[in-house]
């Protein structure tokens, strides 16, 4: 089962393995845990913070500030933040997945952005997660288009947008500032017009339990010594 719940107002998006929910002020010591020992996993791809901005894997004033700046994002329509948890009653944490830069207008768009636990990656939670914000994306909040960015050399994150059948559509040169260099970005979109022809074919592969199970068959294959 997977579906869209509000629990006191709070946005939570439920797919057969993980759940999507905002982060909070109490999350930090998970979060914490996470950002630190995937630190060399993750930096590589990240953008360097503001010379001086407070860290919040030590700060947790700081990530206070964090977790209320992605609230009034959504509050304003601008961004979509959620934590990626396990759905199992210990809800251990293990990454992010977002929506940001939304334009309305004549535009009506989104970035998808996401990061993963290494110590949870290659087990298909990204994009179980990342199926479920294109479908809350399209379907709710009525966008026509999300983009993803990402650095060419970053295999892991691209298989994600190519097993989700988000289209390839080329390269921005010198794009985002990555660890102090602009580095190129390979682009990749997905439509409403598309997410209408092949939802239904994303949900049941990704967002069902049928689904999800026969990919973990798979996997086991490819790689019988991974859980």
């Amino acid at each position: 089962m997977s579906g869209i719940l509000r629990s006191r107002g709070e946005i939570r998006l439920e797919g057969p393995r993980v759940r999507l929910r905002p982060l909070r002020y109490a999350d930090w010591d998970a979060w914490r845990v996470v950002r630190e020992r995937s630190r060399d996993w993750l930096e590589p791809w990240e953008p360097m913070s503001e010379p001086g901005a407070p860290d919040p894997t030590r700060d947790r004033e700081a990530f206070r500030s964090r977790c209320s700046a992605w609230e009034r994002q959504r509050q304003f329509d601008h961004a979509y933040g959620f934590g990626l948890f396990l759905r199992s009653a210990s809800e251990p944490f293990i990454g992010e997945v977002s929506l940001g830069a939304v334009q309305r207008g004549p535009f009506q768009s989104a970035n998808v952005g996401y990061w993963v636990d290494h110590a949870h990656a290659g087990r298909g939670y990204v994009p179980e997660g990342v199926c479920l914000i294109l479908r809350y994306g399209f379907e709710v909040l009525g966008l026509h288009r999300i983009e993803a960015a990402i650095v060419p050399r970053n295999r892991p994150s691209r298989r994600v947008a190519e097993k989700l059948g988000m289209r390839m559509e080329g390269t921005a040169l010198r794009f985002l500032q990555i660890r102090g260099v602009y580095e190129d970005h390979v682009r990749y979109a997905m439509t409403a017009e598309e997410w209408w022809e092949r939802g239904d074919e994303l949900i049941r592969r990704f967002l069902t339990t049928a689904g999800v199970e026969a990919a973990q068959r798979s996997r086991a294959k490819v790689e019988p010594n991974r859980s």
